[in-house]
């Protein structure tokens, strides 16, 4: 054997090596036994929700809340610089999701309105109320609500991706999903607990601090509306809530409560969130909470001016507390909800992942049990070695020894898709499995291209070297066009595509890529190894 033989050779031997331990070497090394081989492998080999069982969801995030927020804060602020700038008007409202009115603005200072609007609220369109002659609808523009509604996506989407990553599951799915519905596919693979998963994408999180403007506990909103004259204090909402919530006799059944309408804080706010043991109530736990700088800013001067008051912790919009403010408290607070040990752990994991920016609603929800699982995989490594089998005989039935070297070509091709797949992280699913057997298909197909020129030059009356090396380079610009065409289309799958058809899409391009390294790299060397080995007058055996 040649040195440049050899040192090809070896190169495969130490691609060999890589693989097997990849696979079969991790992460227990040296493996010292059968099942220390299993299990190893068992780790590195991750399955996708198909093939293990899991939770399949398809949520739709309500962006129009994210909208309407939006208008309620800038109303709110909006008050807040008329009242400081002196600017008189006879009411300020929210009339939609997107429109506020201003009702009879001085008509001495219109022109100061006017341009108070489009320098602290450029995304708001102003223009003459109808109907009125010192009256002003704002509107929210187009532009804003997309980009409101993009935002809101985007940190939902991030928000249930951290949630989901604090409970530990394997390689779960969050991405967008459909055309413009504002819905997100989420894949939960069978470890941890599904259930658990999903209770904690379904809290909201969206923790609000209101001042409590009624302490007063009733028992239905229409008798707090009637305790109001029929009318509700100006900037005030009603919060369901515990009985006991805001310090009242009332000892069961439903309970309202009259709080401001914007909150001082809500759960972008927060920093970080602590579930701890309660001071207060033994064997019940609750969570502290610390704020951001900002918020800390906000809520230092907002206590002060309120000592003696309440300030109500809502959450899910519903009043979990309601301490008095007893002093000045600028960036830490505690929610007392006399919540169990895992109930404050999840309660907390929620508010330090962030609050959802708006509600989400189920539209689709499957489970895969772990035994349709086993029988997905059982099935598909049946077809892959049934496949593989048949290719095998095929091969060497119709193409002698030299069938013998495709074969070889073959198993070191999916030696190396399985190590690839583990090296990477990547999920086999069970369009993984399809992926896998269409690239047995892609293998033989280059073999039979470069046999097939092999067996033309034999016929042309060329020696064996001659007719093998002229066989590989004639092969080779075809080998090359059709992989890189279904690289290229399995690269837009995985771009595109989600959940199973990326899967198949990754295992397609390694089991490719690994395609032109054993057709072409591997079958020349075992080629040129049989003909070093081969006497000079034999003939080749194809």
């Amino acid at each position: 054997m040649n040195a440049n033989l050899k040192w090809k050779a070896l190169f495969i031997a130490a691609v060999i090596l890589i693989c097997i331990i990849g696979l079969v070497g991790r992460p227990v090394f040296p493996p010292k036994s059968w099942s220390d081989l299993k299990s190893n492998f068992a780790q590195v080999i991750k399955l996708g929700l198909d093939l293990q069982g899991g939770t399949h969801l398809i949520l739709q995030v309500q962006v129009q809340e994210a909208v309407s927020q939006e208008t309620d804060q800038t109303l709110d602020h909006l008050m807040t610089q008329l009242r400081d700038k002196s600017i008189r008007y006879e009411e300020l409202r929210k009339l939609s999701d997107t429109q506020i009115l201003a009702h009879n603005i001085a008509t001495d200072q219109t022109g100061p309105f006017r341009t108070l609007v489009m320098d602290q609220f450029p995304g708001w369109d102003i223009a003459p109320a109808p109907g009125e002659a010192s009256g002003y609808l704002l509107t929210l523009n187009a532009t804003s609500v997309a980009n409101i509604q993009q935002q809101t996506m985007d940190q939902a989407e991030e928000t249930i991706r951290r949630r989901i990553d604090a409970l530990g599951l394997t390689e779960p799915l969050v991405a967008p999903y459909g055309q413009g519905d504002n819905e997100i596919i989420v894949e939960l693979p069978g470890e941890g607990d599904p259930n658990r998963a999903k209770s904690v994408i379904q809290a909201g999180g969206q923790l609000e601090l209101h001042l409590v403007l009624d302490t007063t506990a009733y028992p239905s909103e229409v008798a707090a509306e009637a305790a109001h004259g029929g009318v509700m204090p100006p900037n005030s909402e009603l919060v369901q809530g515990k009985a006991s919530a805001a310090g009242t006799s009332q000892a069961s059944g439903e309970s309202w409560y009259v709080v401001d309408r914007v909150p001082v804080v809500t759960g972008r706010d927060l920093r970080s969130a602590t579930a701890l043991r309660s001071t207060k109530n033994a064997g019940f736990y609750d969570v502290d909470f610390t704020l951001s700088t900002d918020a800390g800013r906000r809520f230092g001067p907002f206590t002060e001016q309120n000592i003696g008051k309440q300030l109500g912790i809502v959450l899910e919009h519903q009043l979990q507390t309601a301490p008095n403010i007893n002093g000045r408290i600028d960036d830490t607070g505690v929610i007392e909800g006399r919540f169990g040990e895992q109930e404050a752990n999840d309660l907390a994991l929620v508010l330090r992942s962030g609050a959802l920016p708006a509600s989400i609603k189920y539209l689709e929800e499957r489970t895969v049990g772990p035994s349709l699982g086993a029988d997905s995989i059982r099935h598909g490594v049946q077809a892959s070695v049934v496949s593989l089998v048949v290719v095998m005989i095929f091969m060497v039935f119709y193409y002698q020894l030299s069938g013998v070297n495709a074969v070889v070509a073959l198993v070191l091709n999916l030696v190396i898709l399985l190590a690839a797949l583990a090296y990477f992280g990547a999920v086999l699913t069970l369009p993984g499995i399809a992926g896998v057997i269409l690239t047995i298909g892609m293998g033989v197909d280059s073999n039979v291209l470069i046999f097939e020129r092999i067996r033309e030059e034999l016929r042309a009356g060329k020696a064996p070297g001659s007719a093998v090396d002229m066989g590989f380079k004639r092969a080779f610009l075809t080998i090359i066009d059709t992989h890189v065409t279904t690289v290229v289309s399995a690269l837009f799958l995985g771009l595109f595509g989600t959940g199973p058809v990326r899967g198949f899409a990754i295992t397609l391009v390694i089991g490719l890529l690994a395609n032109l390294f054993t057709s072409v790299y591997v079958s020349r060397v075992i080629f040129d190894w049989h003909l070093a080995k081969m006497p000079r007058e034999a003939a080749l055996s194809i």
